[in-house]
């Protein structure tokens, strides 16, 4: 079984990023939704995560969310995800959720509204692609001093809406959401941040 969850679909900046996930002989204990671990409970799952199964990621850049709109932009990570997988179409795949993003191909593709805490494997792909994303967050926020990306990850909190009042929109901000949107013109598009 394959099990897919995405993270940052709602975030204001960074990426969206699909992590599929192929069971195998050994899954980690303890896994369970990402969002009701701690950080430290996620990482430790995380590298069990990543040395004991097969993994496809699918990342889609905000350019990208903001070009194709969010329920393409889920299906090109989707698709991105089983591509680095390699997964077969007949492979049974379960998406966490209530829309079924994969083409198709995949016959025995469905999905299951929380997975992620129903299907182990669902979960090992949530909390990877958490862990994932939250890193590359705090990466980018060495880029973009000022926004607290290392703390938000990109979804939107006050800071962020301070920052964003305080220091305008980056590159690496969704143009397309409403809230980026509502930021006054001259505000827009700062290049590194502060």
């Amino acid at each position: 079984m394959i099990g897919i969850d995405e993270v940052g679909r709602g975030a204001w900046a960074g990426p969206l990023l699909v992590v599929a996930a192929r069971e195998c002989e050994h899954v980690p204990d303890g896994l369970k939704d990402s969002k009701l671990l701690t950080k430290r409970q996620r990482e430790r799952l995380a590298e069990g995560i990543q040395s004991t199964c097969d993994l496809g990621e699918g990342w889609v850049s905000p350019a990208e969310v903001d070009h194709l709109g969010l329920t393409a932009s889920m299906r090109l990570g989707v698709q991105r995800a089983l591509e680095k997988l390699k997964a077969r179409n007949d492979e049974e795949i379960v998406i966490d959720g209530h829309i079924n993003y994969c083409a198709e191909g995949y016959v025995n593709a469905r999905a299951v509204i929380d997975a992620d805490a129903t299907h182990p494997i669902v979960s090992a792909a949530s909390i990877y692609a958490k862990v994932l994303r939250d890193n590359y967050m705090c990466e980018l926020a060495k880029g973009f001093p000022g926004y607290g990306f290392e703390k938000h990850v990109g979804y939107g909190t006050r800071t962020h809406k301070e920052a964003l009042t305080q220091y305008g929109v980056t590159a690496i901000h969704r143009k397309s959401y409403k809230p980026i949107q509502a930021i006054p013109y001259e505000q827009n598009e700062s290049s590194s941040g502060a």
